[in-house]
């Protein structure tokens, strides 16, 4: 099999290198991988920055779609030339996450899918809706599972409010998501032509941060001093404290990523004082990757994304570390 694999640090370490293909246990399922879409965890473990220590070489990436090729002779829910997608830690399979659980993330943990063929877990898979293609399917492990529980953590119901902050893949997933829950979107962005973008899939209301930094403030504006229901927080200590300002008393801040870096030191007495509740959000477990394929078959959502080669691993990695995308960036295998 061929394969991206992680032998030392850097985006310009990244190798392309020939393995032997992986054999199959009684329980296991060959995948071939038709399309690998790309997280920002997986910039953070080829930079070594996720996890300095993480054993090499590493196959990087957890997100992939592809279809069965061969099955163990144990295996009973799956067959050759079933369309899945594997979910991104292979031991959560349902209930509370677990340090046992949490264990088995691909790209990490174990080898992930940036290769032609992976071996799965009969239980680490799920099937993707047949509506979208292999490249659309891609996007859903990490991104869209993530934002479809932060939007569950909020319990946002129609009519409420959430505010999504940038338009990577969590944040567009969670404007998608949110629009199907009958919710008014507010989103900020450090881009125009985004923000505008972002409006054509439902945003209310957009507000670029770089011309207004007190976005807190905006939000506020845009609630009539209420705040919102729900932050979908994606850029860690330097946004979490503008985010707890606003959201309305009760509220809730589901803390999904660490994009930005050092901060003035979070305001205990905020906490109180808005009775606000932060959730931390680690992607999901495979029956809640089930229960969102249901959404997404019913209402027929699609996916944003922009498809490159997987040739061009390490190009879309410099995008992805530039913030010039919009939505997944998905590689394909075909």
């Amino acid at each position: 099999m061929q394969a991206w694999q992680i032998s030392s640090f850097g985006i310009d370490s990244l190798e392309f290198v020939d393995r032997p293909t992986p054999r199959l246990g009684p329980d296991d399922v060959l995948v071939a991988i038709r399309a690998v879409s790309i997280n920002f965890r997986d910039l953070m473990m080829v930079k070594g920055l996720y996890n300095p220590k993480l054993k090499l070489p590493r196959i990087p990436c957890s997100d992939g779609a592809g279809e069965v090729t061969a099955i163990g002779p144990g295996v009973t829910a799956w067959k050759p030339g079933d369309r899945v997608a594997g979910i991104f830690m292979q031991n959560w399979l349902d209930g509370p996450l677990t340090p046992s659980k949490a264990r088995g993330a691909l790209g990490g943990d174990i080898d992930g899918t940036l290769a032609d063929a992976v071996v799965f877990k009969e239980t680490g898979l799920v099937r993707i809706p047949d509506h979208l293609s292999f490249h659309e399917a891609a996007t859903l492990p990490c991104a869209a599972v993530t934002a479809w529980n932060a939007l569950a953590a909020g319990d946002l119901k129609p009519g409420g409010t959430v505010l999504i902050q940038g338009t990577g893949g969590v944040s567009i997933f969670a404007l998608q998501f949110a629009r199907l829950r009958g919710a008014r979107v507010l989103g900020i962005s450090s881009s125009d032509e985004k923000l505008k973008r972002a409006r054509e899939l439902g945003l209310d209301a957009g507000l670029n941060y770089h011309d207004h930094p007190d976005w807190d403030r905006w939000v506020m504006e845009q609630t009539g001093g209420e705040g919102v229901d729900l932050v979908v927080e994606v850029g860690g200590v330097g946004t979490l404290t503008r985010s707890l300002k606003a959201i309305r008393t009760g509220g809730t801040v589901a803390q999904v990523g660490v994009l930005t870096g050092a901060a003035d030191p979070v305001s205990i007495p905020l906490i109180l004082h808005k009775v606000a509740r932060i959730h931390g959000i680690y992607v999901g477990s495979r029956r809640d990757f089930v229960e969102m394929n249901r959404a997404i078959r019913q209402s027929q959502l699609r996916p944003v994304h922009e498809d490159f080669s997987w040739t061009q691993a390490r190009d879309v990695l410099r995008r992805m570390e530039e913030g010039r995308h919009f939505g997944k960036l998905v590689l394909s295998l075909s």
